[in-house]
């Protein structure tokens, strides 16, 4: 029997759209959940029973589109949102009700992916993989060339490591670009660091501080993994800011498909596996000398853009491991 296909994201995402019309039109059962509807608009009724192995029940829209659990072969997890609770409870209830709802909700859901169920990507190694210091170490591991790096609440390690560096060095955020700042998002793109004074500052003492090795660059590229396929994409920006960090000036860049050498394209699978994923997103250098440097992997990146300049088939790609399901790990 054909499984059905679970996609877990909001209700705006059309880059989950082009994957869902994928399958459909492969004959694929195909159910899109938007989470923050739980438990407004969407219920669960689910059990395990003695001398079963896996949980059963229903998800959905009473009255409307409902997936049986015991269907569900595959969970493309990409774009859960949060869970909205009635306004009606107190500020305590709404939070307690909140934690009961991802442990309930959401753990039945994490609960499929122990053995009849392939998860892209499973959330608790996804979780593990937003610690970029896991995944430098796993690249090295897996044979990827990672700059030098340093992590540290010390002003006068930072300045030290730096000054024995002897060579350009960058600021990067350890949680990723977008931040609040007082009621509107604000951006933190990778900066160089031009006076190694600045390091002596005492507010690099207020937090964990990522510092690396300025690797000089021919071009960037992001490298889309899915299972054992690497789609590669060549990104050169037109500005002084994008050429710095290409995601502050989108506007700057242009894409070409390029591909990359074969050990570097099988250390890439190699870290996923390692990282538990089966995809991700990864920021690579080719520098001036013509080697490929790993910077980080996304288990969430984007990839619609690309597809869209360049025709890149991420969506057939994942369109394949959803329709084969748990045995595709095996």
């Amino acid at each position: 029997m054909t499984h059905t296909v679970l996609i877990v994201t909001d209700e705006t995402d059309l880059v989950a759209d082009r994957v869902a019309a994928e399958l459909a039109g492969r004959g694929i059962p195909v159910v899109a959940l938007d989470t923050s509807h739980f438990p407004a608009t969407i219920s669960m009724a689910t059990g395990i029973a003695t001398g079963s192995h896996r949980w059963a029940g229903t998800i959905g829209r009473p009255g409307g589109k409902v997936v049986d659990l015991a269907c569900v072969g595959a969970v493309y997890w990409r774009r859960p949102t949060q869970f909205e609770m009635d306004d009606r409870m107190t500020s305590p209830e709404r939070a307690f009700a909140y934690g009961e709802a991802r442990r309930g909700f959401g753990g039945v859901l994490i609960a499929l992916g122990q053995k009849d169920c392939l998860w892209v990507n499973d959330p608790v190694a996804a979780a593990r993989c937003e610690y970029k210091p896991v995944q430098l170490q796993v690249a090295a591991q897996a044979g990827l060339n990672v700059p030098s790096t340093l992590i540290t609440s010390d002003p006068q390690a930072a300045y030290n490591w730096a000054k024995e560096l002897g060579k350009p060095i960058i600021y990067k955020p350890l949680s990723g670009i977008w931040h609040a700042d007082e009621g509107r998002i604000r951006a933190l793109y990778t900066t160089p660091i031009e006076n190694l004074n600045e390091l002596l500052d005492p507010a690099m003492g207020y937090t964990a501080q990522l510092l690396q090795e300025q690797i000089p660059k021919a071009y960037e590229a992001r490298a889309v993994v899915v299972g054992s396929e690497v789609f590669t994409l060549r990104i050169d920006s037109r500005s002084d800011q994008g050429r710095i960090d290409w995601r502050s000036d989108y506007d700057s860049l242009t894409y070409a498909d390029i591909d990359l050498p074969a050990d570097f394209q099988e250390g890439l699978v190699e870290l996923h596996r390692r990282l538990g994923l089966v995809y991700g997103a990864a920021d690579l250098i080719c520098d001036t000398n013509g080697r490929w440097w790993f910077l980080e992997t996304n288990q969430r990146g984007e990839w619609g853009w690309l597809a869209d300049e360049t025709g890149v088939p991420v969506a057939e790609a994942l369109a394949d491991i959803l329709e084969e399901g748990p045995s595709w790990a095996r």
